[in-house]
């Protein structure tokens, strides 16, 4: 043993409980979350498949195979399958969050498991198994420490998924323990994405799911066939953290601790609205406000009350915010968020065309919309929302939402989930019967023989 390593690293101890789970033994609560999640993810895919960046990850990834990107005709490798889904699940950023993070683990971690169970091992119940492991392990890896990776530059969804990714394939696969940690090791120097999207609304957000699904697909591939990787791939000084959040100092118990008796899984949040995750509390006290009979005319000026941790994404340049220059930037600014919210009573699909981010009367309230940092905000636990708006005559209204809808305070039902299914597979234009036998098709995907090629076309 080399001198100043461990005798058991993190990624061993946690492999060890990897591999010790076995298929059908899952708690029901996580069963359902992780039905809940395959619904999602294939509605996404379904809702983004017409968007042109969704065309640009599929005709640039030029490597035929088997397996179904949803939506499509056209078959990829596993791993080519992998990235256009993971991308196009989280496209819209209208896909489920993990509030202690923030990560977004359906979007890389169900296309990963999907691809690798369509190509290499066909049982619904391995499937099941993978998406569970998958899941828990991105979420806990956001739990070490906690905003650090955020502060750094990059994004946990890219970073954490692609360590996520690896574990779930290795457990749909069946891999032993000492495979697994060569998975991750190997995930480890796959790991990437930076936030320089935030600048100007540039599309990699959108490929870093896919990016972190096919990255962790792959690592577990060539560590089945014997690639070593590093085994410290966590806490080494040149480790995960040491280079996405610039400390080897974390709470590992928080990883491996109770893992596998305690699912973080179960508390996933669904979102409501098809934007930054943070801002949606926000979009709650805009319709609350809006409802009260305010006019957008009679308001001076909205103060929101933020986490300070927030702030370079969703906030500043303020400017940018309150008149974002495209689209998908418009996904992550508050202000306009809040004013969409307030004007049209609500933000769907539609909220991120060209005329909608060029609504005088939403950019003109936007122009109202300025923040404040809270030191007491509870973010990343809870993510809440706060507003002050000062009206022309002098009155002052609040409006508060003390955590995010459809998170663990007040989840979504599911039929909510199959409602917003739909929704997403007819603004994708699939028909009624393609939904209806798709949704059937995901109702056994877990107890079958894995064969989703109904979802191509």
């Amino acid at each position: 043993m080399s001198s100043g390593l461990p005798d058991i690293s993190v990624a061993e101890a946690l492999a060890q409980k990897i591999s010790a789970l076995k298929p059908g033994t899952l708690p029901e609560a996580t069963t359902r979350k992780c039905e809940d999640l395959l619904i999602d993810v294939v509605g996404l895919c379904v809702t983004a498949r017409n968007e042109d960046y969704v065309a640009s990850a599929l005709h640039g990834w030029d490597d035929d195979g088997v397996c179904t990107v949803i939506g499509h005709r056209k078959r990829l490798s596993a791993a080519g399958a992998a990235f256009v889904n993971g991308t196009a699940a989280h496209g819209e950023d209208f896909d489920d969050t993990f509030e202690g993070g923030p990560v977004h683990a359906g979007a890389v971690i169900v296309p990963a498991v999907l691809a690798a169970c369509e190509r290499h091992n066909p049982d619904g119940r391995m499937a099941l198994l993978g998406i569970a492991v998958g899941t828990e392990v991105m979420c806990r890896l956001s739990l070490v420490t906690p905003k650090a990776v955020h502060a750094a530059g990059f994004h946990p969804t890219a970073i954490f998924g692609a360590m996520g990714a690896a574990a779930g394939v290795s457990a749909a696969l069946g891999l032993d323990s000492l495979t697994i940690v060569d998975a991750l090791g190997l995930a480890g120097s796959m790991a990437s994405g930076i936030i320089e999207y935030l600048a100007e609304g540039a599309w990699t957000k959108r490929l870093h799911a896919g990016w972190a699904s096919q990255s962790g697909l792959r690592a577990a591939l060539l560590a089945r066939e014997g690639f070593i990787g590093p085994r410290t791939v966590f806490e080494g000084t040149h480790g995960l953290y040491n280079g996405f959040a610039r400390t080897t100092d974390g709470d590992y118990e928080a990883l491996v601790g109770d893992f596998g008796s305690r699912w973080v899984t179960d508390t996933l949040a669904f979102k409501p609205y098809p934007c930054g995750t943070m801002a949606q509390p926000y979009i709650d006290c805009a319709r609350r406000l809006a409802a009260r009979g305010v006019h957008p005319e009679e308001v001076a000026e909205i103060v929101c009350e933020v986490a300070e941790g927030t702030v370079h994404r969703l906030w500043e340049p303020l400017a940018d915010k309150q008149r974002p220059p495209n689209g998908y930037a418009a996904k992550f600014a508050v202000p306009y968020l809040l004013a969409t919210g307030f004007v049209n009573g609500g933000v769907g699909l539609s909220a991120f065309t060209d005329e909608a981010i060029s609504d005088e009367r939403v950019l003109e309230l936007a122009d109202k919309v300025k923040f404040e940092i809270d030191p007491e905000n509870p973010y990343p636990n809870i993510y809440t929302g706060h507003l002050r708006a000062t009206m022309i005559d002098g009155t002052v209204i609040e409006e508060r939402q003390p955590h995010l809808r459809g998170g663990i305070q007040e989840p979504l039902t599911r039929q909510d989930v199959v409602d917003k299914f739909i929704l997403n597979t007819e603004y994708g234009g699939w028909s009624k019967l393609q939904s209806v036998a798709a949704l059937k098709l995901i109702a056994g995907l877990f107890y079958e023989r894995i064969d989703i090629s109904i979802m191509r076309g």
